[in-house]
């Protein structure tokens, strides 16, 4: 059974830094891409990136490139997502998400149930 278990949400200033973990298990981590979801209040969910642990590569959506970054160790079967100079629009309930392929564009069918990151300003 495929699970997911994020941690390392809270309340941060803006400006300040948070880790995100995500926890994998029962599938082979490499064989899979890993991305970060984000649900705001009112908001649309929206996509923040992704890391094929196939090869490492990621991707992000454009409001978080520099900020933000994903890395993977394989050897943990653990996913992080470092975010950076967080503003108050990052706020939300971070979901870690899988699916299996070697690039992020495979379709991401496995959720976690999410941490909330709140950034005050």
């Amino acid at each position: 059974e495929v699970q997911l278990v994020e941690s390392g949400g809270g309340l941060v200033q803006t400006g300040g830094s948070l880790r995100l973990s995500c926890a994998a298990s029962g599938f082979i981590f490499d064989k899979y891409a890993i991305g970060w979801f984000r649900q705001a209040p009112g908001k649309e969910q929206e996509g923040v990136g992704c890391i094929a642990n196939s090869d490492g590569s990621t991707v992000y959506t454009d409001s978080v490139k520099g900020r933000f970054t994903i890395s993977s160790d394989n050897a943990k079967n653990t996913v992080y997502l470092q975010m950076n100079s967080l503003k108050p629009e990052d706020t939300g309930v971070y979901h870690c998400v899988a699916g299996e392929g070697t690039t992020c564009s495979v379709d991401l069918d496995y959720w976690g149930k999410g941490t909330l990151v709140s950034v005050s300003s």
